[in-house]
């Protein structure tokens, strides 16, 4: 029985994090008080063990793994409870997804080489 728990609280967990991907969720819990509440900031602290290798592999988003680290913060718990910031942060992770994620194909040796010609 131990085991079905653990496995379920894993899967709880898991999809928690993966949640925290989204800026619009995290003004979601914003709106919704969530951030002034100690026990629910002690429970993002608790998460933090899923920054470790062995539960981190689990992670689809890592971005998540990011905002996990910046709610341990009252500054930026405080920053994505507005609508402009958080549309802020979703455009800055959009961009980094579209651009520094998948750089250019064309390389510095690639330039070089068309220098050269």
């Amino acid at each position: 029985m131990a085991e079905t728990e653990d496995k379920r609280r894993f899967t709880i967990e898991l999809e928690f994090i993966q949640c925290l991907s989204n800026p619009w969720y995290l003004n979601h819990l914003a709106q919704q008080q969530y951030f002034k509440d100690p026990a629910f900031i002690n429970y993002l602290e608790y998460l933090q063990y899923w920054k470790k290798p062995e539960y981190a592999k689990f992670v689809v988003y890592p971005h998540a793994l990011y905002f996990l680290d910046l709610l341990q913060h009252q500054q930026f718990r405080d920053y994505i409870s507005t609508s402009e910031n958080t549309q802020e942060v979703h455009r800055m992770q959009y961009y980094h997804w579209q651009y520094l994620r998948n750089p250019p194909a064309t390389s510095t040796n690639e330039f070089a080489a068309l220098k050269n010609e």
